[in-house]
């Protein structure tokens, strides 16, 4: 196979890895950026698989299920929540968005992309679980 996307539609060979290694610089950024702003580690021990809930959506349907896991797992609340943590000077607001980044960042480094309707196992990054064999 090469470089670039799969007929899944799924990063593979080097691309996959930079996004792999995009999601690790991630994960360590904002477990850095939680340590040096003090925030509690009970709270962050709570709140760090919370975006995992969005998993039982798929009990619903797959194309549902990946709507509503994509939501939990795209960058776009969390960095809005970012922001606005840092304007508003608000400890809570800021502790939730870099928790939530860091909880995008492991699942990305260890391969759990953005899913695709066509299933859980279908993702950006490749397939992830154990495949049938034809």
């Amino acid at each position: 196979m090469s470089e670039g996307t799969a007929e899944t539609g799924a990063a593979t060979g080097g691309v996959n890895i930079l996004l792999r290694l995009e999601g690790l610089t991630l994960f360590a950024g904002m477990v850095t950026l939680y340590a040096a702003w003090d925030g509690s580690w009970l709270v962050f021990a709570l709140l760090f698989f919370v975006p995992d809930l969005s998993f039982l959506a798929y009990l619903s349907d797959a194309r549902f299920g990946a709507m509503v896991y994509n939501a939990a797992h795209s960058y776009l609340v969390p960095v809005a929540l970012l922001t606005l943590g840092f304007a508003l000077a608000s400890p809570l607001i800021l502790s939730i968005a870099l928790i939530w980044l860091a909880h995008i960042g492991i699942d990305r480094a260890l391969g759990y992309g953005l899913k695709y309707s066509a299933g859980f196992g279908f993702t950006h990054l490749g397939r992830i679980g154990r495949q049938k064999d034809s």
